[in-house]
C-alpha cells in the first residue's frame, strides 16, 4: 500500500472567474492522480476521488459512510459544515445501510417522476408569474438577486405544504444558515422549524404530511422537522445556482439551445458543465481499507470530486454524477429537473426576445470554497430584450 500523492492546489480556496473559465484546480487533481490527498478545511487531511470508476466504487464501499460520528475527531462540526450524527439526528444524508434503507423508503415514492408531474402545472405557473411581475418594471433585473432563490423555494414550499405566504421567511432562514455567527444560524433553525410545523398544520395538503404517515414510528415531531428542514434547504442551496448557470445560457442569443435539443437534454447538460454540489458531501471511513492500494485510516474523511469527474474531456458517454450514485442518488433529482425545465420552457414561450444585458463572457462566478459550489455574482437580464 502507499501513500495517496498530495495535492500541490487547494482545492477549497474561494475563487472568482468568468462563467465559461474552468476550475484552476479541477485539471491539477486530476493529473496527481485517482485518488488526491489534501488538506480539509476543518484541519488534518482529506482524500478526494478524481477518477470515476473508482467514484462508482466509493459511493458504494460499505465501510465510506456519511454519519459525521466517523468524522475526525477534532474535527469542529461547525467549520466542517456537518449534520448532526445520524444517532442524534436520523436524516438521508447521514443513516447508512438498513437504517438509511428504511428511511429512504418513506421518502422516495413521493419523489419520484410520475409524483413530481403532479405539480408540473404549479410549477410552470410560478415560473410565469414570478418572471412576468420582474418583466413589468421595464427595467434591467438582476436574477440572481432574489428570483433564483424565491422560485425553488416557491417550488419546494408548495410541494411539501407550506403554505406560500411564508417564502420570505424561508429566504431569510436559508441565508441565515451561511452566517458564520452561531445566534443566526440558531434563529435560522427555529424558523425551518416553524415552517415545518406549518406544513405539518392540520388539513395542509403537501407531502410533508404524507411523509409523517410514512417515517418509521420511533421518529420524533423534531426529528420530523429536520428532514423537511433538508428537504427546504437542500432545494434552495443546490437549484439556486444551478438556476443561473442554465438561465445564462438561456438568455445568451449566442449559446441559447438549439431547437432540435430538448430541454430535458440542455438541463442535464446544464447540469453536468456547471455541477451544483462540486463535490460530494462528506463521507468517512468507518473502518481501515484499502481503495486504488491506497490506504485509509478509519475515520478518514473521503470526497468524490463530482464537477471534475463530470467535465473531463476523456469521460466515457453515460450517467454523469450530478445528483450522486449508489444508494445515497438524490431524491429530489426529479423536483430540481422538473423546476428548472419549466423555467425554460416559460421563457421559450413567453419571453423569446430577452437577452442578457451584458455579453456572457462577463457574468462572474464565485466559487464559495469548502464542498459548497459556485454561484453568479449578477445575472443581468432585459425580459423585454
Amino acid at each position: 500500500m502507499t501513500d495517496a500523492p498530495r495535492a500541490t492546489v487547494d482545492p477549497f480556496a474561494v475563487t472568482v472567474r468568468g462563467i465559461g473559465e474552468p476550475h484552476p484546480v479541477r485539471a491539477a487533481l486530476r493529473a496527481t492522480g485517482p485518488i488526491v490527498q489534501a488538506d480539509a478545511p476543518a484541519g488534518g487531511p482529506v482524500w478526494i476521488i478524481t477518477d470515476d470508476a473508482l467514484a462508482r466504487e466509493a459511493l458504494v464501499h460499505p465501510h465510506i459512510v456519511k454519519d459525521p460520528a466517523y468524522a475526525p475527531a477534532h474535527w469542529d462540526p461547525r467549520t466542517a459544515g456537518l449534520e448532526p450524527t445520524a444517532a442524534s439526528q436520523p436524516s438521508l444524508t447521514t443513516f447508512d445501510g438498513p437504517a438509511h434503507t428504511r428511511l429512504r423508503r418513506a421518502h422516495a415514492p413521493l419523489f419520484t417522476a410520475r409524483r413530481m408531474q403532479d405539480y408540473a402545472e404549479r410549477i410552470t405557473m410560478f415560473a410565469r408569474d414570478q418572471l412576468t411581475e420582474l418583466a413589468a418594471t421595464g427595467e434591467t433585473v438582476d436574477l440572481m438577486a432574489d428570483f433564483t432563490t424565491r422560485f425553488p423555494l416557491t417550488v419546494v414550499c408548495d410541494v411539501l405544504g407550506v403554505p406560500l405566504d411564508r417564502i420570505d421567511q424561508a429566504i431569510t432562514a436559508c441565508r441565515g444558515m451561511h452566517s458564520t455567527n452561531p445566534q443566526e444560524v440558531g434563529a435560522a433553525m427555529a424558523a425551518f422549524g416553524q415552517l415545518a410545523a406549518a406544513a405539518l398544520s392540520d388539513g395542509r395538503p403537501g407531502l410533508a404530511a404524507e411523509l409523517r404517515e410514512r417515517v418509521p414510528d420511533e421518529l420524533t415531531e423534531a426529528q420530523l422537522h429536520y428532514l423537511i428542514f433538508t428537504l427546504i434547504y437542500a432545494g434552495q442551496l443546490t437549484t439556486d445556482p444551478s438556476l443561473g448557470f442554465l438561465l445564462a445560457h438561456v438568455f445568451d442569443a449566442d449559446g441559447a439551445p438549439a431547437e432540435e435539443t430538448t430541454i430535458e437534454e440542455f438541463v442535464r447538460e446544464m447540469l453536468r458543465r456547471h455541477a451544483p454540489a462540486p463535490f460530494s458531501l462528506w463521507r468517512f471511513t468507518s473502518a481501515d481499507i484499502d481503495l486504488a492500494g491506497v490506504r485509509l485510516p478509519a475515520r478518514s474523511p473521503v470526497l468524490v470530486d463530482i464537477q471534475g469527474i463530470n467535465t473531463h474531456p476523456g469521460r466515457s458517454i453515460g450517467p454523469d454524477l450530478t445528483f450522486g450514485a449508489g444508494p445515497h442518488y438524490c431524491t429530489g433529482a426529479q423536483l430540481a429537473q422538473l423546476e428548472l425545465g419549466a423555467v425554460v420552457a416559460v421563457v421559450r414561450a413567453d419571453f423569446p426576445d430577452a437577452r442578457l444585458a451584458v455579453p456572457l463572457s462577463e457574468l462572474q462566478q464565485t466559487d464559495l470554497g469548502g464542498i459548497q459550489g459556485s454561484r453568479l455574482t449578477a445575472l443581468p437580464v432585459n425580459l423585454r430584450g
